[in-house]
């Protein structure tokens, strides 16, 4: 028969309909329950998402586990902030690094954010190499430490909680969101960034002058520096423009949707005049879709946020 008291599929007295020939409630209680579920955890992140707008708090680190092609195991810690979504690392994002990073290098990363950059260059370097990871962001620098711990075997990150500066000084670190899940420094409290103020200063420092300090002995081995400070990239590299002529090393940048096209074609020209080819590559892959930037104009031809890339002439 189709069906039963006791439902003869599922042996579930409680599903039954009070007759014998009766029909199997069960694939319409299960439809409900995913349902339920559903908007359940629908309504339960959304309001997570709300809180993380408007209240500040600590966001875990989540280890997450990749197996790699060559690097093998790889352990990543992403930031279990309801606003940001996990980063996976792969095989390929590492072999992009390779093509400007060997083993034994130093490698820079200005705006580490949660080191999802910092490691595939960090694996890129190799344990003998240092890569060091900048981010003013008191938050996502507790993930980028964590992630520094992990991997020892194959990685040497440093971690440091300063913005790149042309001198030194102290700042606020301001954000849009409860989470500072985004924002930048200012002198003063009130900023563009937001209404969220860290309670204490972060420091600024002059990348030349901290290295020949503090990397004197691997400073001659810089090999890559990447850049990633929401619009302030241009200004970041006139900061360290010493620093580029002198050990030239290959630069990562972005150029920023909002900009003008003035601003981006200065981003452009601030590069060049140092003796670098530019050129635009669509993502961090080792098979990444790459063009030349033959002249200033060419750089304003994307409207959106887009990754370049300079190598030494």
């Amino acid at each position: 028969m189709s069906g039963c008291i006791t439902c003869n599929y599922h042996k579930n007295p409680y599903l039954a309909i009070g007759a014998a020939s009766g029909p199997c409630l069960w694939p319409q209680v299960q439809f409900k329950s995913i349902i339920l579920a559903h908007m359940f955890n629908y309504f339960k992140e959304s309001f997570r998402r709300k809180r993380a707008r408007r209240v500040t708090q600590e966001y875990p680190a989540k280890i997450d586990s990749y197996n790699l092609q060559n690097e093998g195991k790889i352990d990543f810690a992403n930031w279990d902030n309801p606003l940001v979504a996990p980063i996976p690392i792969s095989q390929n994002m590492v072999n992009f690094f390779k093509k400007f990073i060997k083993k034994g290098d130093l490698a820079i990363d200005i705006g580490a954010n949660i080191g999802d950059t910092t490691v595939p260059m960090a694996l890129a370097a190799g344990a003998s190499g240092v890569t060091l990871g900048f981010d003013p962001n008191p938050y996502v620098y507790k993930i980028l430490a964590t992630n520094a711990t992990l991997n020892k075997d194959k990685q040497n990150i440093v971690p440091l909680l300063y913005a790149i500066t042309e001198k030194e000084e102290e700042f606020y670190y301001i954000s849009s969101e409860a989470s500072f899940a985004n924002g930048g420094i200012s002198p003063t409290k009130e900023s563009i960034h937001g209404r969220f103020v860290y309670p204490e200063k972060i420091k600024g420092v002059n990348l030349l002058e901290f290295l020949e300090k503090n990397y004197s002995d691997r400073v001659k081995h810089l090999s890559f520096i990447k850049i990633d400070t929401e619009g302030y990239d241009k200004e970041i590299i006139k900061s360290i423009s010493p620093l580029l002529a002198k050990y030239k090393p290959a630069i990562v940048a972005e150029s920023f949707g909002d900009s003008s096209n003035e601003a981006k074609m200065e981003l452009y020209d601030v590069i060049a005049k140092l003796g670098y080819a530019i050129f635009y590559f669509d993502d961090f892959k080792g098979d990444a879709q790459v063009i030349k930037l033959e002249k200033r104009e060419d750089i304003t031809k994307w409207k959106e946020t887009v990754n370049i890339y300079a190598t030494p002439k």
